[in-house]
């Protein structure tokens, strides 16, 4: 007996990458392996799902491509820079936040190691 595979599902090279991955981020946490691909494969499969709906939209509801880019921008918002992320930290109301976490340090650290090196 043969299973139906979905329609929405990651090639197994796709599989296999994350799977490599997520062994690198941590080798000895299954756990947060499966969490990883399971992430991975959810974001895939809404992408897909996203541009299969997007291409509807011009095929048959004759939408203009600019409303297709608003819309496809609109459902996945690029997150803050490292940059924007660490400006944001440094401009804080120090009267609402008088201290960063070390999270919030490490972002700094990470955004400013990025930065060209000027003498």
């Amino acid at each position: 007996m043969t299973q139906q595979q979905h329609p929405i599902t990651p090639p197994p090279e796709l599989r296999r990458l994350w799977a490599q991955q997520a062994q690198r981020i941590n080798p000895h946490d299954p756990v947060e392996w499966m969490q990883y691909v399971s992430e991975k494969a959810t974001q895939w499969g809404a992408d897909q799902e996203l541009e299969a709906c997007c291409e509807y939209l011009v095929r048959c509801a004759q939408w203009e491509p600019e409303d297709v880019e608003e819309l496809r921008t609109s459902r996945r918002p690029k997150p803050p820079s490292l940059k924007e992320q660490a400006l944001a930290l440094i401009n804080h109301d120090p009267a609402n936040q008088p201290f960063l976490s070390d999270k919030g340090i490490d972002t700094i650290r990470r955004a400013l190691e990025q930065l060209p090196d000027h003498e």
